[in-house]
């Protein structure tokens, strides 16, 4: 036998040793997955079963759902949200250039207004402005016009200030810090090329602001949602107030509550859906975390 065919069959012989071509790809097993994923079916199979056998007339549940109290309620909730974000968005923003600016009394203002508002319980700036008149009895002019701070400030008047007053604290927050996520380069060459203050935020500051933005005013937005339950203590008409005025005359407590609830998941879910798509209209072009994982 030749000294060429020696090495050839040795050199066949190893790559048979080291074929991997016959071995069987078996997937990696999560025994830890499956047992928290076993453990969450018990749980949610026990609570379904408790809520299967507890004492809810679910036929109330059904009747309520879309009664005319409980639909005007779910209106006055969504333009509570509405009127209340409008404001703290308003107010944030310009809180935060106030914070950003270089003028020292503006920025310590805006320092004092974050530092109060943030820091006070929303029901507690609620209940102060529903009672404002105990300080203030009239509202206005002196002698040129003036009316009872009783009639101005209506409970709506009163959730709406509260509400959205605290808000801008947090918004505020939000929007200095996209606006300070921007590059300060970006600013630089937009005023290189001659761009004015607002066509250098509308064009080129803001676009780039509004990926980090977005996703916590989002959650700002389905947190005020749920908010607006405190809007109940003032006696304003959103849905958990008419759901209590409800189960107060027929003491279906607990029926009421789901009816509330699933309000209240509808709109977040809602809300959930919408953020997700104006997280993706605004984050265009940047590379998504998952993605590199």
């Amino acid at each position: 036998m030749t000294t060429a065919s020696l090495t050839s069959s040795a050199s066949s012989k190893a790559e048979t040793k080291y074929e991997i071509t016959h071995l069987r790809l078996v997937p990696k097993r999560h025994l830890g997955r499956m047992v928290a994923a076993a453990a969450v079916l018990v749980l949610l199979a026990a609570l379904v079963r408790a809520f299967s056998v507890g004492q809810i007339e679910w036929s109330y549940v059904r009747d309520f759902l879309f009664a005319p109290a409980i639909l005007d309620g779910l209106a006055n909730t969504l333009l509570m949200t509405v009127a209340a974000m409008c404001l703290g968005i308003v107010l944030g923003v310009l809180i935060a250039i106030m914070r950003i600016s270089g003028n020292p009394v503006l920025s310590s203002i805006a320092i004092g207004y974050v530092w109060i508002f943030r820091g006070a319980p929303a029901l507690l700036q609620l209940m102060l402005w529903f009672n404002l008149a105990l300080i203030f009895p009239t509202l206005g002019i002196p002698g040129l016009f003036e009316m009872r701070t009783v009639d101005v400030m209506t409970p709506f008047v009163a959730a709406v200030l509260g509400l959205g007053i605290s808000q801008g604290a947090y918004t505020s927050e939000v929007v200095r810090s996209g606006l300070l996520s921007v590059d300060s380069g970006q600013y630089e060459a937009a005023r290189t090329i001659g761009m004015t203050q607002m066509m250098m935020l509308r064009r080129i500051v803001l676009p780039q602001a509004m990926r980090v933005m977005v996703p916590p005013v989002g959650n700002e937005v389905i947190g005020m949602v749920k908010l607006t339950s405190l809007a109940s203590v003032i006696q304003y008409s959103e849905i958990l107030h008419n759901a209590q005025i409800i189960y107060f005359a027929n003491t279906r407590v607990l029926e009421l509550l789901l009816v509330a609830s699933f309000w209240y998941l509808a709109v977040v879910s809602v809300l959930s859906i919408g953020q997700h798509y104006i997280e993706r209209y605004f984050g265009r072009g940047s590379k998504s975390i998952r993605s590199s994982m």
